[in-house]
């Protein structure tokens, strides 16, 4: 798999390149594609911060009129983008639901091996100020899916501040450790990774509730 084929195993045609509820054609369509995944491997060939428009648009093989009828700048194409991710993550956690307590936290077994297959890809972009975006982007989608998992009431005697709180301190811990394994090199296989993060999560819960 290359470094620039983000997102394996999702229907980009129908999520990644549009904004939700927005309505585009297949040549549209294809035009921000070509721009996303010319993006990525520009970041990954040369880092993010000194690209320009123009040279993505070149590389997309569009000018940049083009480029702004579909994008406000190169943080607005990272953006869309990075916005197939969170349909996948909640994919994800659909899909696991019916698992019952073994579901819950079910993103993580994605998410985790994902990052471990886009190493190169993931490295290019924590090195400029594509890395912020990045992770302000994972953290607000984990913290939308574990908000619908721990709402008030789900579990015993948690309120709306024990639910934001053990929010907030789930999606800290999973990407410190993400980085952590990460910058390591992702030594151990992503399946141990998610697998003791869960453990760790889900004791942490019980003692809490």
């Amino acid at each position: 798999m290359s470094d620039t084929e983000h997102w394996p195993g999702f229907d980009r045609k129908k999520h990644g390149a549009t904004p939700a509820g927005e309505a585009i054609d297949r040549r549209s369509l294809r035009t921000r594609m070509a721009l996303q995944d010319a993006l990525m491997r520009l970041t990954v060939a040369r880092g993010y911060d000194d690209l320009s428009v123009a040279e993505i648009a070149d590389a997309a093989n569009v000018g940049r009129s083009t480029f702004y009828a579909h994008f406000t700048d190169k943080d607005d194409l990272l953006r869309s983008s990075l916005s197939a991710l969170r349909d996948i993550l909640a994919q994800e956690q659909a899909a696991t639901r019916q698992d019952g307590p073994d579901g819950l936290f079910g993103f993580t077994r994605f998410l985790t091996r994902h990052m471990a297959e886009q190493q190169v890809l993931i490295r290019a972009m924590m090195r400029g100020r594509s890395g912020a975006i990045l992770m302000d982007y994972i953290h607000h989608a984990i913290a939308d899916i574990l908000r619908a998992e721990l709402a008030p009431g789900t579990r015993p005697s948690n309120s709306a501040f024990d639910t934001e709180f053990s929010v907030q301190f789930l999606v800290g811990g999973y990407l410190s450790v993400l980085t952590w394994w990460l910058e390591r090199g992702a030594a151990e296989p992503p399946e141990r990774i998610e697998k003791a993060f869960r453990a760790v999560a889900l004791r942490g819960l019980d003692q809490a509730a």
